[in-house]
């Protein structure tokens, strides 16, 4: 069975180094071909060097003097071979390396445009740990042995002529050569065998430990505040440990082998002095043939260890493929149509939900689905602001995500000025809708950059008409160096509702013609809030120059919209004007009521916190 298996490794590691050179052929050549040179020049040496030794030095030896004309003759060609050699060496390294990286570079980006391309819903069932060691560490590991491999092809034409070199100098002493080139061959194999299992598992740890890394420095809010610190040590430490208890096996068996490959060619240098000072006795060779014999013995020994390094990386290489190519074959990525809207169409569009269903996929296939969202049907007309309500879980963060195209729905359609948005085109889309979420998402950038995003036709006077819609231009311009002001990783260095304003006037910046609001002001004081939305539904400065649909708590907000949408359990419940219903449906006065209440609350203690001093004692029990 494990025989098998490393069979079945082996096979697929050579199929992975084909698909390689199939890729970047050209370069391959290149590296191929300073290998063979090299290899070829080996053989070379060897014979050159044995003809120094018998036709020059001996000679010298049995007269008592050097001749300078012949020693210098040796002495250009070995140098001639020597820097030729240094050209193959080049050739091969830098064609190696080249080749490797340029793979590298192009899967990366192969595989992060297909996590840009596949629904989120795919998302959510892979950890971001891993995503980020496919991306990485797994791409690496699938092109790892590309580094030997041109080494390892040029090794094998050098170890044919080899053998055919020895053949021609002396049969007795190829079949040193035939014992010994197996034999190498075949541990190296068996190395390859033995370390297949041990390089997928500690392929898969690394992902495992990037996961929880991640994990754990991404929620250092939470691990903090809750006192979980020690947990999660102990918790990165347990998977750490694994990782380096599989890396240390690997390194283990490597110390087995590496002695024995190191080995292996010097005993085949010991036995051809054995068998040529027989042979050189009974006068079948002479000394010259045998000093090439056994040089070229020595230094083959190096060279062939080429092969097994590719061998050994073989299976690292198996294990990282398969996690890449789990991503590139990832089925169900959200094709966009043909269907482009006039780019110099200003006006608001118009949003409309024809009973919609949907239902978020399981994290496990075999298990069913549950329905999130059923029979929705709704519009936002052109120019209209539209609430949407409901308690938590009845479906809004997903009908936002549906009226961009983060999902598609099951059945049912969503459209854009009657289009269905699943005939746009990406580029039309992205520049018709604009959603900004509830947790805002800043880069390591200037406030700039982070609300032009290099799109085409955004200045800084667009910047600015954005900044004031979204009531940011101000705690902006006080910044220290304005809009080149780095706000660092997330935004850390602005609170949480000035993100989410940014985040506002990023998308305002793009005059979208659709803006879905997920509770996007909820970090947002209701004074700003109000004076954000109002701006939005007046005409000048970029205002009311979109449709709006808001997903909505505060009353004051609900209040604004023309039309209130009130869902449960994933069905409209409900539509009208705020004050229709709250005169007809009760559920909805019990949550907005209830949401009016917390509101207030939070309000009074942040009021409180503002005016109320604080004891001298309190102060220090709450310090700590």
């Amino acid at each position: 069975m494990a025989s098998g298996t490393s069979r079945d490794v082996l096979g697929r590691g050579l199929r992975v180094l084909g698909r390689a050179i199939r890729e970047q052929p050209r370069i391959f050549a290149v590296a191929v071909t300073g290998s063979v040179l090299f290899g070829l020049l080996v053989i070379a040496s060897a014979y050159v060097v044995g003809g120094v030794v018998g036709e020059v030095v001996v000679p010298a030896v049995e007269r008592g003097e050097v001749g300078g004309g012949v020693l210098a003759l040796a002495a250009a060609a070995l140098f001639g071979i020597s820097v030729l050699r240094v050209v193959g060496i080049f050739g091969r390294r830098l064609g190696a390396g080249y080749m490797q990286y340029r793979l590298q570079a192009a899967y990366r980006r192969r595989v992060t445009r297909r996590y840009l391309d596949l629904p989120l819903a795919w998302h959510h069932r892979n950890s971001t740990g891993t995503l980020l060691s496919n991306a990485n560490s797994d791409v690496e590991a699938a092109w790892y042995p590309i580094a030997p491999l041109p080494f390892a092809v040029g090794t094998l034409v050098m170890l044919v002529g080899a053998v055919a070199s020895l053949f021609v100098t002396d049969w007795a002493l190829a079949l040193v050569g035939l014992a010994v080139f197996p034999a190498l061959f075949a541990l190296n194999v068996v190395y390859s065998r033995r370390m297949a299992p041990r390089q997928a598992r500690a392929q898969r740890l690394r992902a495992e430990v990037s996961g929880i890394a991640h994990e754990s420095f991404d929620g250092a809010l939470v691990v903090k505040t809750m006192g979980r610190e020690a947990q999660e040590t102990a918790r990165f430490a347990a998977r750490a440990g694994d990782l380096r208890d599989a890396l240390i096996s690997v390194g283990r068996l490597r110390g087995v082998f590496d002695p024995m490959l190191e080995t292996l060619p010097s005993l085949g240098t010991l036995a051809v002095l054995v068998v040529g000072a027989i042979r050189l006795r009974q006068g079948a060779i002479t000394v010259t043939e045998l000093v090439s014999v056994a040089f070229l013995f020595t230094v083959l020994a190096f060279p062939v260890r080429a092969i097994g390094w590719v061998l050994a990386e073989l299976p690292r290489s198996v294990a990282g493929w398969d996690r890449v190519r789990r991503v590139l074959d990832t089925t169900g990525e959200m094709p966009y149509g043909e269907v482009a809207f006039d780019p110099a169409t200003r006006t608001p569009a118009t949003l409309g939900f024809d009973d919609v269903h949907f239902g978020y996929e399981p994290a496990e296939a075999h298990l069913p689905g549950a329905e999130v969202l059923g029979e929705v049907t709704f519009t936002v007309p052109a120019g209209k602001t539209v609430a949407l309500v409901g308690p938590t879980g009845a479906g809004k963060s997903t009908i936002a995500s549906l009226a961009v195209r983060l999902v598609d729905p099951g059945s049912g359609r969503v459209t854009l000025d009657g289009v269905d948005v699943r005939e746009l085109t990406a580029a039309s889309l992205a520049a018709t809708v604009a959603l900004v979420a509830q947790v805002p998402f800043v880069f390591d950038d200037t406030v700039r950059a982070n609300i032009t995003l290099d799109r085409d036709g955004i200045g800084d006077d667009e910047v600015w008409a954005a900044l004031r819609l979204a009531e940011a231009d101000g705690f902006v311009a006080a910044l220290p160096d304005g809009l080149d002001t780095m706000v660092g990783e997330r935004g850390t260095s602005l609170s949480g509702g000035q993100r989410q304003r940014l985040t506002l006037a990023r998308a305002l910046a793009g005059r979208p013609r659709l803006l879905v609001l997920d509770d996007a002001t909820s970090a947002v004081d209701p004074r700003v809030e109000a004076a954000i939305l109002a701006g939005l539904r007046t005409p000048g400065d970029g205002g009311a120059s979109a449709s709006i649909l808001v997903v909505a708590y505060r009353r004051a907000t609900i209040a604004l919209a023309d039309e209130v949408i009130y869902v449960e359990q994933g069905r409209v419940v409900a539509r009208g004007t705020h004050s229709e219903l709250l005169a007809t449906v009760p559920g909805y006065v019990d949550l907005v009521t209830a949401y009016e209440q917390a509101e207030q609350e939070r309000e009074q203690k942040r009021t409180y916190d503002e005016v109320a001093p604080v004891p001298s004692g309190l102060e220090m029990e709450v310090d700590r």
